[in-house]
């Protein structure tokens, strides 16, 4: 293959790398949990509620710096290559024996049971068997989540080019003026006009852009498709 294959761990390391400080990322964590705690359980000595979210009892002092991801890191990297951040109860494929072990590994290490298993995938995966990249978290809480284990193939290095026309309306309407104008210059000389002139071809290109344009809308509402930042973690079939 002419371009080596994208590797999404690496990714959202390269990612996280921009914003966390690798020297000081256990005092960076402990300042935001505290902070956090602190405030959580004023808000809920007031309420008189508990809080439903999974939090994990893992021992920070023994954690790996380079698998603990923000929600905003994994939200990026989930647009940026149209996959999905979904709990692990919606993932159709088969869980690798390798996962399961390093679960058991983990729940070993830091002597607790992990709960609230997320998986980042593409949609396909969340609806029928394949082999694309999945990665397995664990929530630590405040939005920050450990990566347990990583399987299957690295996706392709062209994934991310293709998938950006999709991230939103307006790249759409950038693929479908790019698809309309190939279209145009695809027409032979003299087959609407006997002349061919800047006229003809604006006519032309105002046709083949509505033509493209109906069969994108077409195809994305009979399939129920929507664009990356919308389906990056949704559950639903037809987004």
């Amino acid at each position: 293959m002419l371009f080596p294959r994208t590797n999404i761990e690496q990714k959202l390391n390269k990612l996280k790398d921009k914003e966390f400080d690798a020297n000081t990322w256990r005092d960076q964590l402990e300042q935001i949990f505290k902070k956090d705690m602190d405030h959580e359980e004023r808000i809920l000595q007031n309420l008189g509620t508990k809080s439903k979210e999974v939090i994990n009892n893992f021992n920070f002092d023994i954690l790996e710096s380079q698998h603990i991801y923000h929600l905003d890191q994994i939200k990026k990297t989930c647009i940026d290559y149209r996959l999905r951040f979904l709990d692990s109860k919606y993932f159709k494929g088969k869980l690798p024996v390798s996962a399961v072990s390093a679960i058991k590994e983990l729940e070993k290490i830091h002597q607790t049971e992990i709960n609230g298993f997320k998986i980042i995938a593409p949609s396909k995966l969340f609806k029928l068997e394949n082999a694309d990249d999945p990665l397995l978290f664990a929530p630590l809480g405040n939005d920050y989540f450990y990566l347990i284990h990583k399987w299957g193939n690295d996706l392709h290095p062209l994934r991310k080019r293709v998938m950006w026309f999709f991230k939103s309306f307006e790249n759409l309407l950038v693929l479908t003026f790019l698809v309309s104008l190939l279209l145009t210059f695809m027409v032979p000389n003299g087959l609407f006009s006997k002349t061919n002139d800047t006229t003809t071809f604006i006519m032309i290109f105002l046709f083949m852009f509505k033509s493209v344009a109906a069969v994108v809308l077409f195809y994305g509402f009979a399939l129920g498709k929507n664009f990356n930042t919308a389906i990056w973690n949704s559950k639903y079939f037809n987004a």
